[in-house]
């Protein structure tokens, strides 16, 4: 073979030999990708293993907390049936001992008895709950040590029912609920005018607020809503810039015309306490009004019919405002005889807000 034969034929080799060379590489190189693959799918599996086995220890964790605070108010309820039942039991059975005694040793037992049974229970808080007759749900309207509360916000002529329960001294739980009162009330809701420019009302029209208006004015009641007899509050909620001017109080009869009540036929109280009987300062006076300060009118009739004309009237009130602890006692006479009477406020700077009931 000459040696032209041989170089062609080299020349001929030379690609099978390249292509066996990529066939090789090619093999070797899927292999090793299968190796990667296979060694990160399972550190995959590896750390989501782990992450599913801590999440499932926190999700136990919780179950456990769950149902540990689920079971203490159960535990707990039942523990106090148990006190509950076993102090009965005993009770009773000192009930019956004191029944067995003669005349007067029975008294005594009675006695003894009876005040052991007050003694084990001493009232710390009440909690009162009202709802409309109509309604199947009650609400809370007080908690605290207080034995009397006032319900505001009843509408007139429909039936409610109260309940009460108490907590003792020291204890968590309260006491089984009282069996419901039924009650309402005839008394028409004290609610200022509407629509007077100086002033915003609440939806129920029994707060009002001394706005940005420059209009000024004295607020009346929608109505003469206050008898003789009753007791008046207002509740200063916040408070503005006080001025000398600013009144509180009751009138015989709505005047337009005036900026205050520091007027006649209306006795009231400033907001620097001083107070005005039919327009005259009187010498005793109260503290200042302050936010949450309360001022009450208390007014009774005194005499009917004419009173001494040096006097200056023919019907004498006797009218008591009271406000932060402190009152004064006066008598207020009128040139005619009023069933009812209005009330108002005056104020000559804004932020003043005033809720009557």
């Amino acid at each position: 073979i000459s040696a032209t034969q041989e170089t062609e034929a080299e020349e001929c080799l030379e690609p099978r030999r390249q292509r066996l060379h990529l066939g090789h590489k090619s093999e070797k190189s899927a292999s090793q990708t299968r190796d990667v693959l296979k060694q990160h799918f399972n550190d995959l599996k590896g750390t989501l293993g782990k992450l599913l086995d801590e999440r499932l220890v926190t999700l136990l964790q919780e179950v456990d907390t769950i149902e540990q605070e689920t079971i203490k108010p159960l535990d707990d309820c039942q523990k106090l049936i148990e006190h509950g039942v076993n102090t009965a039991e005993d009770l009773v059975r000192e009930g019956e001992i004191a029944m067995l005694g003669g005349v007067g040793e029975e008294n005594e037992k009675l006695w003894s008895f009876t005040k052991k049974v007050d003694d084990d229970f001493t009232a710390q808080d009440y909690r009162l709950q009202f709802r409309k007759c109509t309604s199947n749900h009650f609400e809370d309207v007080y908690v605290g040590s207080e034995t009397e509360f006032i319900v505001l916000h009843i509408d007139p002529n429909v039936d409610y029912q109260f309940r009460v329960c108490a907590r003792g001294d020291g204890r968590q739980e309260w006491s089984p609920w009282s069996v419901p009162q039924i009650g309402h009330s005839t008394l028409v809701p004290h609610e200022w005018t509407a629509g007077f420019e100086g002033y915003s009302l609440s939806s129920r029209r029994n707060i009002a607020l001394r706005n940005d208006s420059e209009s000024s004015g004295v607020l009346y009641s929608r109505a003469p809503t206050y008898f003789c007899g009753q007791t008046l509050t207002f509740r200063v909620e916040t408070v503005g810039q006080p001025d000398r001017r600013d009144s509180i109080g009751v009138c015989a009869e709505k005047q337009d015309g005036y900026d205050s009540l520091q007027r006649d036929q209306a006795v009231c109280i400033s907001t620097n306490g001083a107070v005005f009987v039919n327009g005259k300062e009187m010498t005793n006076q109260l503290p200042a009004v302050t936010s949450g300060s309360t001022v009450t009118f208390d007014i009774e009739a005194v005499t009917l019919g004419t009173c001494n004309n040096n006097e200056g009237g023919h019907f004498k009130l006797r009218v008591t405002i009271s406000s932060n602890n402190r009152e004064v006692v006066f008598d207020w006479l009128l040139d005619q005889s009023c069933g009812s009477l209005y009330f108002g406020c005056s104020f000559f700077y804004p932020g003043w807000k005033v809720l009557v009931f």
